[in-house]
């Protein structure tokens, strides 16, 4: 259905504000962007520039208030909200920094999740969450609750939730912000083997330029806008 398109994103004059007192506080301006499908793109800048914003955006997770916003050929400002829940629950993946698990189910079951979202039958569930448990050896782990594990092992889990409904897009905000060094170089191998062998395109938001160099492209966000 969607294989053609080989522009999978395009941003055109994105403007997102909050009004403060009466004035408008702009988060995105004038945001014009074209990702293809399988680039690895990091989007880099100092904090309040916006990069999560645009994340969220591109995630469908936040409106904007001028602009378009066309995904895989769906013109995603036009769309009703029940229509974008289906595009973003079909074919993107979220990794966040806060890990944003819930805490109430085990390992398993948080993995299991955005397949309960697809209906996907329950046979056919333990078979993809088992595969993708061997996959990250967490095997061990899939009965343990997130409050058990390790920053890195949370994280782990993120991912392989984000990735379990084999999503064309992932988004990753911050992915390594909260792992040391190895946990950190783990995840970032495991997003360029993603990229490079099974052709997911990746856009994280990064601080670290040692992260951002796994990216094919380097976007640099400053006040909201993309810098020249």
């Amino acid at each position: 259905m969607y294989t053609n398109y080989d522009n999978m994103i395009q941003l055109k004059g994105i403007f997102k504000w909050v009004n403060s007192g009466g004035n408008r506080v702009f988060l995105l301006k004038d945001i014009n962007l074209t990702i293809k499908e399988g680039e690895f793109v990091s989007i880099m800048g100092p904090s309040g520039s916006g990069k999560s914003t645009l994340l969220n955006v591109v995630g469908m997770l936040d409106d904007f208030n001028e602009g378009e916003y066309n995904f895989i050929g769906q013109p995603v400002h036009q769309l009703k909200e029940k229509h974008r829940a289906q595009l973003y629950k079909s074919h993107i993946g979220f990794v966040f920094q806060a890990y944003h698990l819930i805490d109430e189910l085990t390992v398993y079951e948080n993995i299991e999740t955005p397949l309960i979202y697809q209906n996907i039958k329950s046979s056919e569930r333990e078979a993809i969450v088992a595969d993708i448990l061997d996959r990250f050896n967490i095997v061990g782990k899939k009965d343990l609750f997130p409050s058990q594990l390790s920053g890195g092992q949370q994280q782990l889990v993120g991912v392989a939730r984000a990735l379990v409904a084999k999503p064309k897009l992932i988004l990753a905000d911050e992915p390594t912000g909260n792992l040391n060094t190895k946990q950190g170089t783990e995840i970032m191998e495991l997003f360029k083997q993603l990229n490079e062998e099974d052709g997911v395109t990746i856009i994280q938001a990064t601080h670290s330029e040692k992260n951002a160099a796994y990216g094919s492209k380097i976007i640099n966000l400053l006040d909201g806008r993309v810098e020249k």
